[in-house]
């Protein structure tokens, strides 16, 4: 869009912060190089196009966004004299795609001095040429770098993933494979009990009365009731008293699985009543090895299904085959992302949910978000090691101001107030050498804001940190902060005490 031409001042654009210190020579030169055009109500450029002007407000309001997914964001409005926008990269020429990384529109009539991009570029290498070449190290210095500890910090994660997947899938597998070896064992011996109870007096109807014990102790061992400690030593107790006053010995070595199995002594007073008393010793044989074939097909399941619950768990974590936006129930992302890293949290830092489960599912990217719960659940892990290991873990979900909260709190020792405002920059960590990169809480922030319209902030004191993210319920409700792209030299982010 083109404005109206109108009378470039020197004196005028001279007043502006930008060009304060420039001699006359040098204003004139912007002004017979350069423009001032008037802007009506409207669009000024568009993000994407090819940047072909440099912007200087002189007086006017004018109001910048970002393109986020299918979306245009703002990001700041303001009506201060002499910020810039459009062109500011044009000094790098060809080296880098010259094009609008941001929108601009004014909401009044506006006046801007406007400036060619070459014209601009060619004033810069001459008047500034020291600059240029620091400006020009800066930025791709820190592409690269930022570029080089991204993938570092991403295969930092992964590794960790992997060796606590690893170590998470090792526990049930090896539990199923000594169940196995066990239960192996106790077939075999009843294969033997079997010849033995064959070849003893028991009669077709004994025989019969047995085999239906043995399916009510099957059904039995199924719905066993969970005791606490007291209370199976108690009945433990009590099964090798039983078994003692009827003559079978090995009580103490019998009687712990029994209770594990759900049996009491009034269980085995129908097993004797059941069969003759001269065969109850090997009748109590007999229902042992079946309660162990029991118990241990029980726990060969449980390791299978933990076994299976991870590998959804990590299906889940990474997307791989899922779409990479669709609608997504935060809870499974949370739960899965829980379970991937809770080789990591261990057993001395107890991790709490607070679930809101009445929470729509909403639009998002899913693998991104997991990142993002991995970055901040990390992040809380190792503030609690450093208060001696322990701790608890507190995952709330909640509904915010029609938007989705999602809250991870940690009693560590907290985030001192004089680094609050800089833990969302890149490269800033307070973790020891060789822990962390810095970029986590910056990666976190950009899926966040950027890629979600959400907004990411911080409360601390010592005892309660909590971090806050704030999802939109739809994907037209994209209201959070974007990413720099200003309109002048500052863009900070959003740290506040409070969702924004």
């Amino acid at each position: 869009m083109s404005g109206r031409p109108m009378p470039c001042s020197a004196g005028e654009i001279g007043s502006l912060f930008l060009f304060e210190k420039l001699r006359p020579e040098q204003l004139g030169r912007l002004c017979a190089e350069g423009r001032v055009e008037r802007f009506e109500p409207g669009p000024v450029y568009t993000e994407g196009e090819p940047a072909t002007s440099f912007y200087v407000m002189i007086e006017g309001t004018v109001v910048l966004s970002r393109r986020v997914g299918g979306d245009d964001v703002e990001v700041s409005r303001t009506s201060q004299r002499g910020v810039y926008s459009g062109a500011m990269q044009a000094y790098l020429g060809d080296r880098l795609r010259q094009v609008y990384i941001n929108s601009m529109r004014v909401t009044e009539p506006t006046r801007f001095f406007v400036l060619p991009a070459d014209a601009f570029a060619d004033i810069m290498r001459e008047w500034f040429p020291m600059a240029v070449h620091l400006l020009e190290g800066l930025f791709f210095g820190s592409k690269s770098t930022q570029a080089a500890v991204g993938q570092r910090e991403r295969l930092l994660a992964l590794g960790s993933l992997s060796a606590g997947l690893t170590h998470e899938l090792n526990n049930p597998a090896a539990a199923a494979v000594r169940a196995t070896a066990t239960l192996r064992e106790r077939v075999a011996k009843m294969r033997r009990k079997l010849a033995v109870i064959a070849e003893g007096p028991f009669s077709r109807d004994q025989l019969t009365n047995l085999i239906e014990i043995q399916e009510r102790t099957a059904e039995r061992v199924a719905k066993a009731p969970d005791l606490s400690p007291l209370q199976a030593a108690d009945r433990e107790d009590e099964l090798t008293d039983w078994l003692d006053d009827h003559g079978i010995d090995q009580g103490p070595q019998l009687a712990p699985t029994f209770v594990q199995a759900g049996l009491d002594a009034d269980w085995l007073d129908q097993v004797a009543a059941a069969v003759d008393e001269e065969i109850l010793p090997g009748a109590v044989g007999w229902l042992n090895y079946t309660v162990e074939t029991e118990l241990l097909m029980d726990e060969i399941a449980d390791s299978t299904t933990r076994v299976s619950r991870l590998v959804d768990a990590a299906k889940q974590y990474s997307q791989l085959d899922r779409a990479p936006y669709q609608v997504a129930d935060v809870h499974e992302l949370l739960d899965s992302t829980l379970l991937m890293l809770s080789g990591k949290i261990g057993p001395r830092i107890e991790v709490v949910r607070e679930y809101d489960r009445t929470l729509p599912r909403i639009p998002a990217y899913p693998a991104e978000l997991n990142q993002v719960w991995t970055n901040l659940i990390d992040n809380a892990v190792c503030a609690m090691d450093g208060a001696g290991g322990e701790g608890t873990l507190t995952v709330r979900t909640a509904l915010h101001d029609d938007r989705l909260l999602v809250e991870f709190r940690d009693t560590g020792p907290g985030v001192p107030p004089e680094i609050r405002d800089r833990i969302f920059d890149p490269f800033f960590t307070t973790k020891p050498v060789g822990r962390g990169t810095g970029l986590g809480l910056d990666i976190s922030w950009r899926i966040v804001v950027n890629k979600h319209h959400g907004a990411i902030c911080v409360k601390s004191v010592p005892g309660d940190t909590r971090f806050k993210v704030l999802l939109p319920l739809n994907a037209a409700d994209g209201d959070g902060p974007a990413a720099a792209g200003g309109p002048s030299t500052a863009g900070a982010r959003p740290t506040s005490e409070e969702p924004t």
